[in-house]
């Protein structure tokens, strides 16, 4: 009798009724919003998975072809001083050797890595943003080689003779192989890192975060701070320490004069 008509049915009740019978219209939005976000996830599980599988192909071809030769040349500055190296656990020349062959086996395998790194980042990148990364990749790989490079010829060397004639007078030198490579890649790796930067100072002057004129006024602040950097980068010793600071020191100026020239990206 007092039924409400179809007719009578007021136009928030005809909201209320519509959202209720299609749901599915907010469901599908949601989802549409989520693909970008799975679509990256897949991406980068692609790209982790290749890069892992690359590292661990080329750790089985390292280890099985190429390790005796490695620790052959990693031993060989001792081994011609006429030192000898021990270990002093079961494990241990196993491991160290493990520890060898999985450094090799990564930078063997960098191409792969960063051939999947460049796929995954490309498209967010515009055609300028491409060129320009392309170019100051590979300048910060030529340093870090360079880096490496200079460490060992010119540095490290004089580093084991300096420590080796420093305690011949003490004890007789037997080194730990876990030891003395631990000691190695300690040693050279920073150098690596150190030489970045240039390109550090010239992505921070890109930004607008700093100028050529506050990079030169701070030089004694950022002197001080190399060597600081330097103490905590290297093994606990001077030479090394003085070793990789003086080279910071010149990449430094080096990267002001890069910054000099270097013009702040225009604000959008």
């Amino acid at each position: 009798m007092f039924k409400k008509k179809k007719t009578d049915v007021t136009p928030a009740e005809e909201k209320a009724l519509a959202g209720q019978e299609s749901p599915g219209e907010e469901i599908t939005a949601g989802d549409e919003s989520a693909a970008p976000l799975l679509s990256h996830l897949l991406a980068l599980r692609k790209v982790l998975f290749i890069s892992a599988l690359s590292v661990v192909i080329a750790f089985f071809l390292v280890y099985y072809l190429a390790i005796d030769y490695l620790m052959a040349w990693i031993t060989g500055p001792i081994v011609e001083r006429g030192i000898e190296i021990i270990y002093t656990a079961m494990s241990e020349a196993l491991v160290t050797k493990f520890k060898v062959g999985l450094i090799a086996a990564v930078i063997v395998a960098s191409p792969v890595i960063i051939g999947q790194i460049w796929g995954f980042i490309k498209p967010a990148l515009y055609p300028k943003e491409k060129k320009a990364f392309r170019i100051l990749f590979f300048i910060a790989l030529f340093l870090f080689l360079l880096g490496v490079t200079f460490c060992y010829m010119a540095v490290y060397l004089l580093a084991v003779d300096f420590f080796l004639v420093a305690g011949d007078q003490l004890a007789t030198p037997m080194l730990s192989i876990d030891k003395y490579v631990s000691f190695l890649f300690g040693f050279i790796v920073p150098f690596g890192i150190a030489f970045q930067l240039p390109v550090a100072l010239y992505l921070t002057t890109r930004m607008g975060w700093t100028n050529y004129k506050s990079l030169a006024s701070k030089r004694k602040y950022v002197v001080l701070g190399i060597f600081v950097l330097a103490a905590i980068l290297t093994p606990p010793d001077v030479v090394s320490q003085v070793a990789l600071g003086v080279p910071m020191i010149l990449l430094y100026e080096a990267g002001v004069q890069v910054c000099r020239i270097t013009k702040p990206r225009a604000r959008e």
